[in-house]
Formats: C-alpha cells, structure tokens, sequence
C-alpha cells in the first residue's frame, strides 16, 4: 500500500529543530516525503487572540498545547515582529532538498494567511504566494513545484490565483481522491492531492485517542484501495512526538505501508475526476476548511 506523506513547517522553531529532526528519522526508515515550508515572518502567537473563541480555546486545552508546541511558538510575534525563517533558515531547507525530499510552498505568512484569506481580494492572494516562491525559489534553487495553503483555508480566487504559477499540483483541502477543481464551470488545470487521514491535533483527546492508543487508531483509517494521504507536522511529530512518530513508522511498515511524496501519487492516476472545493466544518479543527465537494463524471487524463 503506498500512501502520501506531508510534512508541513509552520514555524521558525519546527523549522529549526523539527525539520532536521524529522529527516534523521525518515533516512533511518528510508522514507521520502513532501514538506511544505512557511517561509516568512513567524508571527505564530497572534494566534492567541483566538483564545476568546471557545471551539479554539477547548482545541488548545485537549491538546495541551504549551506541552506539545512550546511557549516561544505560543507567543513569537505578538511583542515583536517574528523572524523570516526563509532568511534565517534556508540552509535548512536546502539540506532537505539535498535528501532528496519533495518541496513545497506552505505559505509567507502562515497566521496571516489563516486568520485572512476570508478578507482578501486577488492581488493579496497572489503577492502573498508570489512572495513565498521568490524566497523558497532562492533557496531551493528552483521554483517549488507544488503547494499546500495553512490550515486548508483555500477557496475558488486561491485556485485561480494558483493557476498563474507553475505548480504541478496542489493539497489545499480535504477529501478522498485526486480531483481537478471546477471554478466557475471551468476546471484546473492543476490536481488537487487531497489529505484523507486525520492529523494528531484532530484525534488527541478526542473519542478516548490518547498517546498510548493513537498509533493504532490512526493505521486502522488506511485503505489499501483508497487514496491514503497523511500529514505530520514539524512541530508536533518532528519535536515532542517524535518518538511516538518513530513506532507509527515501524508499525506502518509492518502492515505494509510505503509512504512516498505526494507528487508521487499522480504515476497511480492515469485519470482523475473533477470536483468544487467546499468549505465545511471538520472533526477536531475550528471554522471552515476547504473539502473537496461531489464529483462530476467528466475525467481529464493527466498532462
């Protein structure tokens, strides 16, 4: 069974210490995967203000948040501007590029892309992406060739926007197959690799998920007929979980998984159907998050 892993990097400490971390660990289990990288200023902690919010306030409680993340992602940017972490850390990311993983663009600004894409018109939408692949392209060497918008807030003028650079495909929302996505009756011409497995955030604490049975939880969710498409992320699984990551990979491989990139994924569909992207509500996150909507028969053969 091959299955899709995604890596996102939110922060300049998951970059810092997660990131490295985590590619010890995926070398020793051979694996190779896609990591997204937020490039620009950490300003993580005006996420805070959402405290007042109930739905986030009981998310960050469930999971225990200052234990899982550390307090200096809790509160970088709120006294002072937060640090761009493609400036500071791009040999980083260079060293994942040279392991041979996937990389993606995350985002600039991971808060400001969360807490505003409901606000912003095209030509926020389109600096804020331009921004991101000029400093990921610097550093990199190349322009990245796919992408993957915090918090799967993306919406119909992100896919338009996104059809103006080159990205092979995107992973911008939940779902359950590769699809092209119908815009105003049209369709992209750029897949969307959804994820289909819940990430740790969203099971913690949860219907009696705890550290002690989450691993197994979680693998029982794989389909080896189904598109399987996981998403870790630098700061819980590369630093507090890493550990708990370590056996999930074991496990894994015993049942017979092989985790690859995502971009992988598209050697296994020849054709894909089209389908919207829709916002919804989703177990164990706050607000809407970008779904992938009924399909529609009509199939496009991959480029």
């Amino acid at each position: 069974m091959r299955a899709g892993l995604r890596v996102d990097v939110d922060t300049y400490r998951g970059t810092k210490y997660g990131v490295p971390q985590l590619c010890r660990l995926l070398s020793e289990h051979r694996v190779k995967a896609s990591f997204f990288f937020s490039v620009g200023p950490d300003n993580m902690g005006r996420h805070l203000l959402r405290l007042l919010r109930p739905q986030f306030l009981g998310k960050m409680l469930r999971t225990k948040a200052s234990n899982l993340y550390g307090w200096d992602i809790l509160v970088r940017g709120t006294l002072w501007p937060g640090p761009v972490i493609g400036k500071r850390l791009g040999h980083i990311i260079r060293a994942v590029r040279d392991e041979g993983h996937e990389i993606g663009l995350h985002a600039w600004d991971h808060h400001g892309w969360q807490v505003g894409i409901d606000g912003m018109h095209g030509k926020t939408v389109s600096g804020s992406l331009r921004k991101g692949i000029e400093i990921l392209s610097g550093i990199a060497g190349r322009p990245p060739s796919c992408s993957a918008v915090p918090g799967w807030k993306c919406n119909d003028l992100v896919t338009l926007e996104k059809e103006h650079f080159p990205f092979v495909y995107n992973s911008d929302c939940r779902g359950d197959s590769i699809f092209y996505p119908l815009v105003e009756g049209k369709t992209s011409s750029q897949p969307q690799i959804p994820v289909t497995l819940p990430t740790y955030d969203e099971l913690i604490g949860r219907n009696r998920v705890s550290d002690e049975n989450y691993n197994q939880v979680l693998l029982d969710m794989f389909r080896p007929e189904k598109l399987n498409v996981l998403t870790i992320h630098a700061e819980v699984e590369g630093m507090a979980r890493l550990g708990l990551f370590g056996r999930f990979l074991e496990e894994a491989a015993l049942k017979g998984i092989s985790f690859v990139p995502l971009g992988k994924l598209l050697d296994d569909s020849p054709e894909i159907d089209c389908a919207p992207i829709v916002p919804k509500s989703f177990p164990g996150r706050e607000g809407w998050v970008a779904c992938q909507g009924d399909l529609i028969g009509t199939k496009r053969a991959i480029p």
